[in-house]
């Protein structure tokens, strides 16, 4: 494994300490479990998905929570009363967790759970004060160029 000096980064750039962290938290994680297979979709520019096989879990064996950038699924499953006897185990059915850091603005709008494959529906909803604005030097139209911008956004809304 090689590891990376973000030292040029720090000098250049302001508030990409995050990014770096990210790297690093990546590196370490490599050798993460790969129980239950999932796959991370983009479906539009600011819509995302998320696909897990959890075969044999039901609803209430899930759990699903986000908290500031981290997505967090646990599957616990509930002991089965009285011993089986397979022939042949293909299915697994023990407990994981899987963690998922989310970029700015990123939210869970949905989850389902259909025929073993839970469904997790992401989108980034940038707040409008993150949004870029034009400002004019000298400052006396700002109110004038802020009031434009969002004219502007409702238009552009309104066409999509």
């Amino acid at each position: 494994m090689r590891n990376f000096d973000f030292a040029p980064l720090y000098r250049s750039a302001i508030g990409f300490d995050r990014l770096a962290q990210l790297f690093d938290d990546a590196q370490r994680t490599e050798n993460a479990p790969s129980y239950p297979p999932y796959n991370i979709e983009l479906i539009a520019e600011d819509k995302y998905a998320i696909t897990m096989a959890v075969a044999g879990f039901d609803r209430s064996e899930i759990d699903i929570e986000t908290e500031r950038d981290t997505l967090k699924i646990v599957g616990r499953r509930q002991k089965a009363e009285g011993t089986r006897n397979f022939l042949h185990r293909g299915i697994a059915s023990r407990d994981f967790e899987h963690r998922f850091r989310l970029a700015d603005h990123v939210k869970v709008v949905s989850a389902r759970l259909d025929n073993g494959l839970l469904n997790i529906e992401l989108v980034r909803e940038i707040p409008e004060a993150h949004k870029p604005r034009r400002i004019l030097i000298d400052g006396d139209n700002l109110q004038l160029v802020e009031s434009q911008n969002q004219a502007q956004n409702q238009l552009q809304r309104q066409v999509a």
